[in-house]
């Protein structure tokens, strides 16, 4: 019987509705069960910088310590899936524009889901995690692992603003988001950062029993010049990797962290990967091209790298910088991490 006879049929209509009252329900009927996975690629998004300041200007303008507290722009793409009904910046990962002014903060609390901060604008700000004070200025990067206790303070004289990126969306999914205020409780013993200040050295701290970096903040200052001084890798660029100075993994479980150079004129090889990215521009100017989709862009903006489409950059400025976090790591432990780059 064909699937159109077999669906008008008496004898089945009387056998869905049994199905449905035993909630359970017919494969076949599923048009997306067997669909290619190429047909649901995420488009990427843009968030220009110059169309950001006058609405961080709006935020700046408001004035309440839940609003202090949590002045943070999200940056939801319309094309991001919805997981639990919240869209993201792209599949696994949520982005934000987190502000604060001069004398403000905001109180110790931690959560299951992995966080980064990535400094765009000011200084004076310092984030305390696990007690470990992190100094922040623009390009430093500040990581607060899931779990770890943490708090801003703004001690500087203009606004800062830092880009946030957490794995909410994956943890939104698993249903293990969770969430706790402080009083901080319980702070691990941590080794100074100054014990990791030689390169390849390391202190014998034992056991280190988290998936995560004892290091916090990873500076401006050293990460450009460590960049400066990378050789050229296969698509083009220098490329930095933010590393846990123990094992050389990812700075957390969940998240790896770039930071990436090019040349002005130069193009790199064009790659594709099953991990998801947010990506935001450092310094220079230039445009990136993802699947279809051609985004011009310029110091600070923020855009989206979803999993599954060919992406590569070019800098039209004499050198372009850009800071890139991912997914990587959840798909390579799940052993789904699939790359390639362009003959």
């Amino acid at each position: 019987m064909a699937a159109e006879q077999l669906s008008q049929s008496a004898e089945y209509a009387r056998a869905q509705e049994t199905w449905r009252k035993a909630n359970v329900s017919p494969l076949w009927e599923n048009r997306d069960a067997h669909k290619r996975g190429d047909e649901t690629i995420e488009k990427p998004y843009i968030w220009r910088w110059s169309e950001m300041q006058p609405l961080i200007a709006d935020a700046l303008a408001l004035q309440s310590t839940e609003v202090a507290e949590r002045r943070v722009l999200s940056l939801v793409s319309p094309h991001s899936p919805e997981v639990k009904g919240q869209a993201g910046t792209t599949l696994n990962l949520n982005g934000g524009l987190q502000i604060l002014k001069p004398g403000e903060s905001a109180r110790p609390h931690r959560h299951s889901m992995n966080a980064l901060r990535f400094v765009m604008s000011g200084e004076g700000a310092v984030t305390v995690v696990d007690g470990k004070e992190c100094e922040m200025a623009e390009g430093d990067l500040v990581t607060t692992p899931g779990w770890c206790w943490h708090e801003h303070a703004h001690h500087g004289s203009a606004p800062i603003v830092w880009l946030d990126v957490l794995d909410a969306s994956l943890h939104r999914y698993l249903g293990t988001d969770r969430f706790q205020p402080g009083p901080a409780n319980d702070l691990p013993a941590l080794p100074p950062d100054s014990v990791f200040a030689g390169s390849g050295l390391v202190p014998d701290t034992g056991e280190w029993a988290h998936h995560y970096s004892p290091v916090f903040r990873y500076g401006w200052k050293e990460a450009a010049s460590a960049l400066s001084s990378a050789p050229i890798s296969r698509d083009g660029s220098k490329r930095l990797r933010y590393t846990n100075p123990l094992d050389g993994g990812p700075v957390m479980f969940s998240l790896d962290c770039w930071l990436i150079e090019i040349s002005g004129g130069t193009q790199t090889v064009a790659f594709r990967t099953s991990a998801n990215a947010v990506a935001c521009v450092v310094k220079g100017y230039g445009h990136s091209k993802i699947g279809d989709t051609r985004f011009d862009w310029v110091a600070k903006d923020v855009f989206s790298l979803p999993r599954g489409a060919w992406i590569s950059h070019r800098a039209e400025s004499q050198t372009a910088r850009i800071f890139i976090t991912t997914d990587r790591p959840v798909l390579q432990r799940l052993d789904l991490l699939t790359e390639e780059y362009a003959a």
